[in-house]
């Protein structure tokens, strides 16, 4: 059995709001709208952000957004007035935890070891 990648979902109450959300997040629009209720994001070494539309499923999801440099990611999110707060680093990894407007959970990741997934 192979796999060739892998998708993170997040359920959200409103697909409209939460595309406008996530474009600032992001800082680009979505790469593909597949369905009407489904918007995802691919990132340049692998994965994709899928967020859609299921109110009964809106924020109960997770996902682990890995970066480079969380620190301008920290920066990015302050300036849109997400709480930056949930930080914290060891000598293996950096990370910041934020919520979108619906309750999902969105970790940031920088990996310091470089024996960690990236």
């Amino acid at each position: 059995m192979s796999f060739d990648n892998a998708i993170a979902s997040l359920a959200v109450k409103n697909l409209a709001s939460a595309v406008t959300w996530y474009e600032a997040l992001l800082g680009r629009t979505a790469d593909s709208t597949p369905l009407p209720e489904v918007a995802e994001w691919k990132f340049p070494h692998g994965g994709w952000l899928q967020v859609y539309q299921l109110p009964e499923r809106a924020g109960s999801g997770s996902c682990t957004l890995v970066v480079s440099g969380i620190e301008e990611v920290v920066a990015h999110v302050e300036k849109l007035g997400i709480d930056a707060s949930q930080r914290s680093s060891d000598a293996q990894l950096k990370t910041l935890m934020i919520v979108d407007p619906d309750g999902n959970h969105i970790a940031f990741a920088e990996a310091l070891d470089k024996t960690m997934a990236r």
